[in-house]
């Protein structure tokens, strides 16, 4: 799933593929004007473009492509998978919660239980936009050092816990904002080290959560069945001390805002943590994207469509122990979701090349229209085999969603606003990601089955899909509306270039006849 937060393709060919990363080692921005672009803001473009690339007349240096960048990308990979496969494989906690905490006097504890898991993926995209700011003011490599330290401290104390409350604190608020913390510099650091091969590397970091979904529901159910939810917990620590140290991998190429601010180059630091005269940057949340209509009518469209959208991965598990009571290896659904959405999203990014512009937004249509679907067909599956199948295509679409995210921001805002639309985008998706489970644990306590719960999840992702409809046409209107106005500046232009050529060619022949006479 996610974010990954955080987590970049491309539109149209190359080129534009690797315009999604950060501008790397250096490089300024691409120039054009985007939804911020007041003269104030362009200003400010032209002042950090000037910083950026160097010197008058210096040949600003280029990505490494490979080196070290190869063990970041190894690392960003670990990060990946180690934050969203946990993630992905809570419906395996989730049931071991329920035993552990479990009351037959409670009859709200689905309910209750469903918000530790849902609790922590929505903190995770709520505090994007927020570690976008810290990651461009302190660094990739010190954001994730940080933040995988808080994750191990949320998910060391949640192994101490004796009650559900208390895991709402420590793994729904402090283990996620720790993972959403080390997720993000992950992503922004392979633009350092990778332009050309940017397309590739990012498809084979975002795998990383699709191979771990895969591989820890089989290591989850093994360990609680056997040392129970707090060993559990325990050895999933040992995962975060390895992000911990992945983290320092994230040599900087690229000095941050706070370097830039006291005169620091990037490969001139004598320790990781130094104090340093600071100042704050004048601007730091971009509010103007959303004059972009086409963007508004996305950042709507995409959290209503995700209300029913985590239900799946929180509640699968207990239900198949429900209804499939003789079956063994249940946790083979969040398997085959895992396997599927790899394929997904190598096979619908590549896909997602070939369509022109803002009609990316379809194939996000077709992916809700699938998941939405395959949502309500969940109750009816009255064999093991059936359910297997919903959920290889439901992990197939969810691949299509999370692949094409970047390329379609990039093509509302434009390069040079991608980042925040994107940060501000999985800061919204955290709404309906937080409350979409815990209402479907409410509806299984209130009504004894799960069959309404996963009925209703299906809905919104249709009716979002609905919305997101409206994209293409109010994008083309915008730009058609844009290449006339431009069209006819154009011309303006061309008939003053005309006039002053006149102008300056009767000058020279009225000198020219001066002189013969």
């Amino acid at each position: 799933m996610v974010p990954s937060s955080a987590e970049p393709a491309a539109a149209q060919g190359t080129s534009e593929t690797e315009s999604l990363g950060p501008a790397p080692l250096g490089a300024a921005p691409l120039s054009g004007l985007g939804p911020s672009d007041s003269p104030e803001a362009a200003a400010e473009k032209v002042e950090v473009e000037v910083e950026l690339a160097g010197p008058a007349g210096a040949e600003p240096p280029q990505p490494p492509e490979g080196g070290w960048g190869w063990v970041v990308m190894l690392a960003a990979m670990w990060c990946n998978g180690s934050v969203f496969g946990i993630q992905n494989a809570c419906g395996v906690l989730f049931v071991s919660m329920l035993k552990t905490f479990g009351s037959k006097d409670d009859d709200q504890m689905v309910f209750k239980t469903a918000w530790v898991s849902s609790l922590s993926m929505g903190m995770i995209f709520f505090c994007c936009p927020i570690v976008s700011v810290f990651t461009d003011i302190f660094g990739c490599r010190k954001t994730a050092v940080v933040g995988a330290a808080i994750g191990f401290i949320g998910l060391l104390s949640s192994s101490f816990v004796s009650s559900i409350e208390p895991l709402y604190l420590t793994y729904g608020i402090i283990f996620a904002c720790g993972c959403s913390f080390a997720y993000q510099p992950s992503l922004v650091i392979l633009g350092h080290y990778f332009k050309k091969r940017l397309g590739l590397v990012n498809g084979i970091v975002t795998a990383g959560s699709s191979v771990f979904t895969i591989l820890l529901p089989y290591l989850l159910r093994v360990l609680t069945d056997n040392v129970g939810l707090f060993y559990t917990l325990r050895v999933l620590c040992i995962f975060m001390f390895v992000l911990f140290l992945a983290g320092f991998t994230y040599r900087p190429l690229v000095p941050s805002v706070r370097e830039k601010e006291s005169g620091i180059k990037g490969g001139n630091r004598s320790s990781l943590f130094q104090r340093r005269k600071f100042s704050p940057p004048k601007k730091i949340f971009n509010f103007a994207i959303f004059k972009v209509s086409a963007y508004a009518v996305w950042a709507v469209g995409i959290p209503l469509a995700l209300f029913g959208y985590f239900v799946p991965y929180v509640h699968l598990v207990k239900y198949v122990n429900e209804r499939f009571k003789d079956e063994s290896n249940k946790e083979v659904v969040l398997m085959c979701i895992g396997i599927t959405s790899g394929v997904g999203r190598l096979l619908f990014g590549r896909i997602a090349d070939y369509v022109p512009g803002a009609k990316k937004v379809y194939l996000q249509v077709l992916s809700f229209a699938f998941i939405g679907l395959m949502s309500m067909m969940i109750p009816l599956c009255n064999v093991f085999g059936a359910l297997i199948a919903v959920c290889l295509i439901m992990g197939l679409f969810d691949g299509c969603f999370i692949s094409i995210m970047a390329p379609i921001a990039f093509e509302l805002v434009g390069a040079l606003d991608v980042s925040q639309a994107i940060g501000f985008l999985l800061g919204f998706m955290s709404i309906p990601m937080t409350v979409g489970p815990p209402i479907a644990g409410l509806l299984r306590d209130k009504l004894g089955s799960y069959n309404m719960a996963f009925y209703l999840a299906g809905i919104p992702p249709l009716i979002g899909g609905a919305v997101l409809c409206f994209i293409p046409w109010i994008h083309s209107k915008k730009q058609r509306k844009t290449n006339k106005t431009t069209g006819g500046e154009k011309m303006e232009k061309m008939l003053e270039n005309q006039n002053s050529l006149l102008s300056s060619s009767s000058g020279i022949l009225k000198k020219e006849s001066d002189s013969v006479i």
